[in-house]
């Protein structure tokens, strides 16, 4: 595993499980629920016994008590494909500041660790990843799969995200990349997205309509959308004139804090209670994410949360 990124957080994260809140179509026997029903593994629900099939699944102690002929029927678990989706455009080198895992966070970083540890939690349950990279192209797509070859190329894409020598300014088309990851990812995949969700055409309709995209062809989708609170959501910069620089196109203003605070963070409220309703229409797990909470927190936390709902519908 590459040194920088930090391997304590996979174990801290001990033996949890991330797993499928929908059925997936997969490729060996795993922890997920499949759409596909055969006489395999855990038992599902009763149908009755058509005239001239086997007779191995009847169950014989219910037609002792009904009479009837009933055949166990049985639901398959399966493996997922898991598709990591991390933005990696100018913005998410934003910003620079140690959190409580004891790192030096911004955005990018916080998207790969992240990536890094659900990857191995992926690993353990032999479920397949793959890993789609984008700033103003999709710069990468590698299909998932399950070897630990193909693992090692994952990691080894994470670490040179974290080559500073390559901070360059790239501009966010997550629009254009999103639809092209629906596209290119099979039916019934995990596509778990990494970003900060600030495109270049700022159009929220046309963003609903990529991640709408990724839901018809039956994908489970996860959003960490991914801020700086104290100054992306609460603008929070001393009072004095600053000059401000786009990650991005390296344009820069100068204002005072002050002058624009409350507006700003109208905006951004309004933008981020937009998206979260939105989502919620369309199935999509949202989960915001203030980056000094470290890594660590967000992740266990998002964990229990999901082991819980999953358990409240089986």
């Amino acid at each position: 595993m590459p040194a920088s990124i930090d391997p304590s957080l996979l174990q801290r994260l001990g033996r949890l499980e991330f797993l499928s809140r929908q059925a997936v179509e997969g490729f060996i026997t795993g922890l997920h629920k499949s759409p596909f029903h055969g006489f395999s593994v855990e038992f599902a629900e009763h149908r009755l016994y058509n005239a001239g099939e086997s007779t191995r699944h009847i169950d014989w102690k219910l037609y002792a008590r009904t009479d009837k002929l009933f055949v166990k029927r049985y639901e398959e678990e399966t493996n997922l494909r898991c598709q990591l989706v991390v933005d990696c455009s100018g913005s998410m080198w934003y910003p620079a500041e140690v959190d409580p895992d004891g790192l030096e966070m911004n955005k990018l970083k916080f998207a790969v660790h992240s990536s890094a540890a659900l990857m191995e939690m992926f690993r353990r349950q032999r479920d397949a990843v793959g890993l789609s990279l984008f700033s103003e192209t999709l710069e990468t797509h590698i299909p998932a799969k399950s070897s630990s070859t193909h693992m090692r190329s994952i990691y080894h894409e994470l670490e040179r995200l974290l080559d500073t020598s390559d901070k360059r300014r790239k501009g966010t088309a997550a629009v254009d990349a999103l639809h092209q990851i629906a596209e290119a990812s099979p039916r019934r995949s995990l596509v778990i997205i990494f970003s900060d969700l600030l495109d270049r055409g700022g159009d929220i309709d046309s963003m609903m309509a990529a991640l709408q995209h990724l839901r018809h062809n039956k994908h489970e989708v996860v959003i960490f959308h991914i801020l700086d609170g104290a100054t992306e959501v609460d603008f929070d910069f001393a009072d004095r004139p600053t000059i401000f620089r786009d990650l991005e196109t390296g344009a820069q203003v100068r204002l005072h804090p002050a002058d624009v605070r409350e507006t700003y963070k109208k905006r951004m409220a309004t933008l981020r209670k937009e998206l979260e309703v939105r989502c919620a229409q369309y199935r999509i797990d949202l989960i915001d994410v203030d980056i000094a909470a470290g890594v660590y927190q967000v992740l266990s936390a998002y964990m229990v949360k999901r082991s819980k709902m999953r358990s409240s519908r089986f």
